[in-house]
């Protein structure tokens, strides 16, 4: 992937970590093999993104890793231990990662959104988006667009002195 990115269009000066899926058990229910499909997915594919594109981001004058994790992270939610586990995870790695890049003037952050219109919410059972709805200050779940605008900031050069933080965007729901 690495090569043929290279090969399109040079190297890389923005990466997004963007990786997700979700297999909801109890923790009780939950399979070694199940915990460790969400594991590799949410946590195995930031580490291997960003270490084939870590060497161009230090190297690059306004680097960004940005990092997409999860209300869920933030809060927990019941049924998803190893979901929530991953995108906790990915706050201690994105502060790590930004350390690792400040000498370089590159950042690292992290978006944490909140319930987005996407496949993964139409898998949710309508009763269930209900009870979420009702948890949304904003009443409204977030637009692809919403969480969107501001990986865009975060990836500009408005964003230069803004490293190792997480972004909660989730319409006002507390953590």
């Amino acid at each position: 992937m690495c090569d043929r990115i290279h090969e399109l269009v040079g190297p890389v000066d923005v990466l997004v970590n963007n990786a997700g899926v979700t297999v909801d058990r109890t923790f009780s229910t939950m399979t070694r093999e199940e915990w460790e499909h969400v594991i590799d997915v949410n946590l195995g594919g930031v580490f291997n993104c960003t270490s084939a594109f870590f060497d161009d981001i230090r190297e690059s004058d306004d680097g960004r890793v940005i990092n997409i994790s999860s209300v869920v992270g933030q809060q927990g939610n019941y049924g998803q231990a190893n979901y929530a586990a991953t995108k906790s995870g990915l706050f201690g790695f994105t502060r790590t990662i930004a350390l690792e890049l400040a000498q370089t003037e590159s950042t690292a952050n992290c978006v944490a959104p909140g319930f987005v219109k996407t496949d993964m919410l139409e898998d949710v059972p309508e009763e269930v988006k209900q009870k979420i709805l009702q948890r949304i200050p904003l009443e409204r779940f977030a637009e692809v667009e919403d969480i969107a605008g501001i990986v865009r900031f975060v990836a500009s050069e408005d964003s230069g002195y803004m490293t190792g933080q997480i972004l909660a965007v989730n319409g006002g729901m507390e953590w």
